[in-house]
């Protein structure tokens, strides 16, 4: 008898279909880019911790409709700096990016990022959260915090540095340049490279075999797997929301941002 197809909907962004012990968890903003508007990232924090609570999955596949993620959303309002807002308010709201992230880095499931198109920024610190990488031959990798006056942040430095070494990871967040998918593979960043449409049908192949374990025994040893990992990975990553919100503060990342927008060399100063 086939297993019932189950369809949880977080909000108005992401949606989990269940099925034979695996999750899929879908984010679709509409547009392709699914930018990590405050509101997306809280919906995607929610919908790890369903899964947390969620005994009857093994494997958590995590794709974007059109597109993994193009990165933060610098236009949503809820993540810029306000006068009408205390330090302790915008400090609160800088929560949500990561908090979403290691509430994906927590979970006991194995988890599966099925990247088409973007992995940009934000959408690279929640990649490098999940445990496996499979990614479209075209994809597009990069990491721009640095050139646009901010630090990355949301926990991932650690996360990087234990998937491609120091070296790499300091060309990858310093320079800001975009990687290609085999380059990626190559570092280790990434685990599999796909041909173009076929990355989903990839990554729930994987959580198949995931999926066909004995799912105390897997969640077991992923944990002990984990904590071997990345032992210093909080003490190293701690400090890195305030050290986002002291670059927000600074009239280089505006102009980094503005820079941006207007697809010009930044002028930046130091200050």
């Amino acid at each position: 008898m086939t297993e019932a197809i189950k369809r949880t909907d977080i909000g108005e962004f992401v949606s989990i279909r269940s099925e034979s012990r695996v999750a899929h968890v879908l984010v679709d903003r509409g547009d392709g880019l699914n930018l990590l508007s405050h509101q997306c990232m809280l919906e995607l924090k929610q919908a790890a911790e369903h899964l947390r609570s969620d005994v009857e999955t093994s494997v958590a596949v995590l794709s974007g409709a059109g597109g993994f993620c193009a990165g933060a959303d610098l236009h949503d309002p809820e993540l810029r700096e306000q006068p009408s807002k205390t330090l302790l308010e915008h400090r609160q709201i800088m929560a949500a990016g990561p908090e979403m992230c290691q509430a994906w880095a927590s979970l006991e499931q194995v988890t599966i990022a099925a990247v088409d198109r973007h992995c940009i920024g934000g959408g690279l610190a929640l990649a490098v959260s999940l445990d496996h990488r499979i990614v479209a031959q075209d994809a597009t990798i990069r990491a721009p915090e640095v050139p646009l006056g901010m630090n990355m942040s949301w926990g991932s430095v650690p996360r990087i540095v234990s998937l491609v070494g120091l070296s790499r990871t300091k060309s990858m967040i310093i320079l800001g340049r975009t990687i290609d998918a085999l380059s990626a593979e190559a570092w280790g960043l990434v685990d599999e490279v796909v041909h173009d449409g076929g990355v989903l049908e990839r990554a729930l192949s994987l959580a198949a075999d995931y999926a066909a374990l004995p799912p105390v025994a897997l969640r077991m040893a992923k944990q002990s797997i984990e904590a071997s990992a990345q032992p210093l990975a909080y003490a190293t990553s701690y400090m890195d929301r305030d050290q986002f919100l002291l670059t927000q503060m600074m009239d280089d990342q505006k102009e980094g941002v503005q820079a941006f927008l207007e697809k010009r060399p930044g002028k930046f100063r130091g200050d």
